[in-house]
């Protein structure tokens, strides 16, 4: 399976702490202290478990989502990817966290974000490239796997696919060591090819 649009979503440790609809301010920001690598936010944050804010650029779009019934930073990468599969997820995997650790840091939240890094959904966006099956999971998970315990420093990790043929091919990854993002992006140890945050 040659992967491609790979999505990653790590999950916020107190989702109601911060109105969703303060992160379209700070996505502004965002595009106005960048050289034209943002261009556009889209906001949903009327719909209930959906999109959320959405800072959209060429290369791969970052949101605050709320699907699942759970806020997070979705990455969603749009560029294509070079490497072995193990390396374009840790790319992803280090972009999305690159990304989290920014909004950590955002002045105008305050310190009141944090993101769990012990667990993540990666999941493929491209239905031709692995549809949501048993015989597409099986291919994928072992190089699921590996990533995961890099990124969790060896601790015990579950690997596991959400069912629902209605969803992209998904793995859930988590372990049970507590872990912050910067501890995360240490254990990756990687540059990503598509440029870690995009700033």
């Amino acid at each position: 399976m040659e992967l491609q649009k790979l999505n990653v979503k790590f999950f916020v440790e107190q989702p109601d702490k911060i109105a969703l609809t303060d992160f379209i301010d700070v996505f502004h920001s965002w595009i106005q202290a960048t050289d034209g690598v943002y261009h556009d936010v889209a906001d949903y944050s009327h719909m209930q478990a959906g999109p959320g804010v959405v800072l959209v650029a060429n290369s791969a779009n970052v949101s605050i989502d709320e699907s699942g019934a759970r806020r997070g930073l979705l990455f969603s990468q749009k560029a294509p990817l070079t490497g072995s599969n193990q390396e374009k997820i840790r790319a992803v995997l280090g972009a999305a966290l690159d990304n989290c650790r920014m909004l950590e840091a955002e002045p105008a939240l305050k310190g009141k974000l944090r993101f769990a890094a012990n667990e993540a959904l990666l999941s493929v966006n491209d239905r031709l490239v692995g549809e949501n099956s048993q015989q597409s999971f099986d291919a994928l998970k072992g190089d699921v796997e590996a990533v995961a315990r890099q990124l969790f420093g060896g601790a015990n990790v579950s690997v596991e696919r959400n069912a629902d043929s209605h969803r992209q091919l998904n793995v859930h990854m988590r372990s049970s060591a507590a872990m912050d993002t910067a501890q995360a992006l240490r254990n990756l140890t990687v540059h990503s090819p598509i440029g870690g945050a995009l700033t």
